[in-house]
């Protein structure tokens, strides 16, 4: 450990040492957002997307999914999601012959480019779904994936 190091690490644990002791600073759970865990635990596309309120979503060319049509490895398949859609302030994906489909959901600001990169686990070959919710309403988009090599079940 060089010199600065050591006077980094002790002049924080002096200032901090004091706070904790006393109750004004507290270890706690730090949580970006809370989410819905039964939609992470549905076992069907259509019970994933009735709990997370996207049962009736219509189809959208402003959601744009890229995803290789032929997956080598079912473990790590790509994709690509960018949602114009104004106000988008969730992205969700599912995977539908997945054991729990609902594989992914990222919410964003508003005024937030909803876009995002990703790799994703797929037990077999399958229809991939991405859901953008916008102004209270939700959109969808679909893509099939061929998957050449075991994914989730190996």
């Amino acid at each position: 450990m060089q010199r600065r190091d050591f006077l980094q690490a002790f002049g924080s644990a002096t200032v901090l040492a004091p706070l904790v002791v006393t109750g004004l600073l507290s270890p706690g759970p730090a949580l970006a957002v809370s989410f819905n865990r039964a939609a992470f635990d549905a076992k069907t596309a259509a019970d994933a997307l009735r709990l997370i309120g996207a049962a009736g979503a219509e189809a959208s060319r402003d959601i744009l999914l890229k995803a290789p049509e032929v997956a080598e490895n079912g473990a790590a398949v790509p994709i690509e999601v960018v949602s114009s859609i104004p106000g988008t302030t969730r992205l969700s994906v599912l995977i539908d012959k997945n054991p729990l489909p609902l594989a992914l959901q990222f919410n964003f600001a508003p005024e937030a480019a909803a876009r995002f990169q990703a790799k994703l686990r797929m037990a077999e070959s399958s229809r991939l779904r991405v859901v953008a919710t916008a102004g209270g309403k939700h959109y969808t988009v679909f893509r099939e994936v061929k998957v050449t090599v075991g994914g989730c079940g190996d």
